[in-house]
């Protein structure tokens, strides 16, 4: 099988991550997308960050309708700081050798993927799936080998759909009243309206 693996906060998860996927699925000829939202991002440690149940949840009332998307809480589900590295180990265990990993990040997050922990062993596991995002579009997969020898042969270079929605904008929205309908699924929007999410920007 060809399994995507799309990680992220998903504070919350928004059309831009579904669409994302979506593409990812189609021009890689994937067999299913997984959606792992982070536990304890260890890069926003310093920051607030929404209880994971409701992450979770999003993210469940987001990919339901797909039947080529699910849900793992391999992240949420760990004790500590989340690394992917980690997460990438457990789910290598998981499927067979046969299986190809491919796992799905933005341009921007690929930039600094050095910083990341143990980053030579990312390419060891999985095939890294580089999406351009508005103001994120150029970049050189060669610059990766600097990590680890031949690293940007275990890169594919993915044209995003070019459509700006960022979370910290969401949340801001919902905290000043602003609509939010067709920048997540309706779903979400009225989970976030239920349990009274984002209605404070103390983040």
């Amino acid at each position: 099988m060809k399994i995507g693996i799309l990680g992220g906060t998903f504070d919350p998860i928004h059309l831009g991550h579904l669409m994302v996927a979506e593409e990812a699925r189609v021009s890689l000829n994937l067999d299913q997308v997984i959606f792992i939202p982070a536990g304890r991002p260890w890069f926003k440690s310093q920051q607030h960050v929404t209880d994971v149940k409701h992450r979770l949840a999003m993210v469940k009332c987001a990919t339901a309708s797909n039947p080529y998307f699910s849900v793992s809480e391999i992240e949420t589900t760990r004790s500590g700081p989340t690394y992917t590295v980690e997460t990438l180990r457990e789910l290598r265990e998981k499927y067979s050798p046969e299986d190809q990993l491919f796992f799905i990040i933005g341009l921007d997050s690929l930039r600094e993927v050095d910083r990341w922990q143990h980053p030579e062993q990312l390419f060891e596991m999985a095939t890294l799936v580089g999406v351009s995002r508005p103001g994120h579009e150029d970049f050189d997969p060669a610059s990766l080998d600097a990590i680890a020898p031949g690293a940007s042969d275990n890169v594919v270079m993915l044209d995003g759909p070019l459509v700006e929605i960022s979370a910290t904008d969401l949340r801001h929205r919902v905290a000043t009243g602003v609509s939010i309908r067709y920048r997540v699924p309706e779903p979400v929007e009225a989970y976030i309206r239920e349990h009274g999410l984002y209605l404070s920007e103390q983040r």
